[in-house]
């Protein structure tokens, strides 16, 4: 990068640079993190480091704000207690009144600390608080016998009617209802007024040959991979409501040997239920987005599409391979290999579909296994390495979604095969965080060269700053560009 870009990533608080490179100011003698949060310096004072040693031999001393000394090494104080707090909320919602209790005992100031939650948990205080509560409540419900209201007054919740309307909007059936879940194989989900029918369907039909997933008028039918074994997962569409039944999964007692010691057994319906308000993208915010957009003037943005939400993948290491998959081929060949290699890997179901890949059994597969299939020889090493990654505990799926986005991000970036795009594709599509931008798309800077009528097509940094203005949903900003101009389907 030219000083010139490295000045604009510090006036831009870009953390995707931390560790690239350090900022000097020699007026006051310190050296800091290009997203440092300390007053920025005017671009005469500043002199660019490629490491804290070339700093400091220029007699420069670290900020103590930012602390780059520790982020070199590895360490990251600040993120380590907003972590830490996180945590806490988790383990026990019930402890914190409210959002000022949470402020008052992070030990930041009320900005500071919005700030520092938007930046590495891509949300709000509140809805960490609120989250928390939610998962606490639903542990309870399939766990013990308690009543709802004491269930909601353990988690945190003001009273009952506030738990069953929050719970409700963010899962699409009562508390009652998800209790049901531990004796049932069939569930039904409320959808949102103006719920963008027509965009389901889409996501859930976008590879016509696939050989996971079939979609015939209202039906849809997928094989899901659960905690014990591969099942069918069958949806019936309407506007008002999506009508669920998981099929052919065994009960917890008889997971296989791949299921990981120490999860808790988790009824079938229930797992069945955590994919489908993935696929139906239930649990964002679309409202709070359609507002954004249009206080920035930019409501032709979500004309039509106020209730466009993100439709996830079924599973973590599902987005993955497509992440890896799809790099750098047009999206028909991505399906065309991704068939192959489920062919290959999956095992056959009823009704003619496979089970999706297992991170095991691609593991078993050499990378010449996959040449035959059309795979190069760099991508078939890189879904074959990554999925022993995962066998061999080193790469954990289920910790990255307790993670916070910040750690999630760099735990990607270090896996050989996930580059930027990658990586905030994957966090976006199956990990559900709220405001990543898959830098270099091209849907993302076609997207905003007709929103903003902009003479040409935006590069990296045009498209990191003018996307910064939809932060903390760039998330679903992403998902209406690429929407942007086309027909909304039915």
């Amino acid at each position: 990068m030219t000083n010139a870009t490295m000045y604009t990533r510090v006036l831009e608080s870009d953390a995707s640079c931390n560790g690239r490179f350090f900022t000097g100011v020699l007026t006051t003698g310190i050296y800091c993190l290009p997203a440092c949060k300390a007053r920025k310096p005017k671009p005469g004072n500043v002199r660019f480091f490629p490491s804290c040693e070339a700093a400091r031999a220029a007699g420069l001393r670290p900020c103590k704000k930012c602390h780059p000394d520790d982020f070199a090494r590895g360490a990251d104080p600040i993120l380590e207690d907003v972590e830490t707090l996180v945590t806490e909320i988790r383990a026990n919602p019930a402890a914190f009144a409210d959002v000022r209790a949470v402020v008052r005992r992070s030990g930041f100031g009320t900005t500071r600390f919005f700030e520092l939650v938007r930046q590495h948990f891509h949300t709000t205080p509140a809805d960490i608080l609120l989250r928390a509560r939610l998962e606490f409540a639903k542990q309870q419900l399939l766990g013990s016998r308690a009543p709802l209201a004491t269930i909601a007054g353990d988690a945190g919740f003001e009273s009952l009617s506030v738990f069953h309307q929050q719970f409700k909007t963010c899962n699409g059936l009562t508390p009652a209802a998800y209790r049901g879940l531990a004796t049932t194989r069939k569930f039904l989900l409320e959808l949102p007024g103006g719920f963008l029918l027509g965009y389901l369907r889409r996501a859930l039909s976008r590879d016509i040959h696939s050989v996971t997933e079939r979609f015939v008028g209202n039906h849809y039918t997928g094989a899901v991979q659960l905690r014990s074994g591969p099942a069918l997962l069958k949806l019936t569409l309407s506007p008002q409501s999506v009508h669920a039944e998981i099929l052919g999964a065994r009960p917890p007692s008889a997971a296989t040997p791949a299921t990981r010691p120490g999860r808790p057994a988790l009824p079938a319906a229930a797992e069945a239920h955590a994919i489908v308000v993935g696929l139906l993208g239930l649990d964002e915010d679309a409202a709070a987005f359609s507002r954004l957009a249009k206080r920035l003037g930019l409501a032709r943005l979500v004309a039509g599409r106020e209730e466009l939400r993100i439709s996830r993948t079924p599973s973590i290491f599902d987005g993955i391979l497509w992440s890896i998959i799809g790099q750098q081929i047009n999206f028909p060949f991505a399906c065309l290999l991704k068939r192959r290699l489920t062919e290959r890997t999956g095992a056959p179901l009823p009704g003619g579909l496979f089970a999706p890949p297992t991170p095991a059994a691609v593991s078993a597969l050499e990378p010449a296994d996959l040449l035959p299939l059309q795979f190069s020889r760099q991508k078939a090493d890189y879904v074959v390495q990554t999925a022993r990654l995962i066998v061999e505990g080193k790469l954990d799926l289920e910790k990255l979604r307790t993670m916070s986005a910040t750690r999630a991000e760099r735990t990607l970036l270090a896996v050989r095969g996930l580059g930027p795009w990658s990586v905030n594709y994957l966090m976006m599509r199956s990990l559900g965080f709220p405001d990543c931008v898959p830098l270099g798309d091209t849907g993302v800077t076609s997207g905003l060269h007709a929103l903003l009528k902009l003479e040409e097509r935006p590069g990296l940094d045009g498209t990191r700053r003018l996307m910064s203005i939809f932060s903390p949903h760039r998330s679903l900003a992403t998902a209406q560009l690429w929407q942007f101009n086309q027909p909304i389907p039915t």
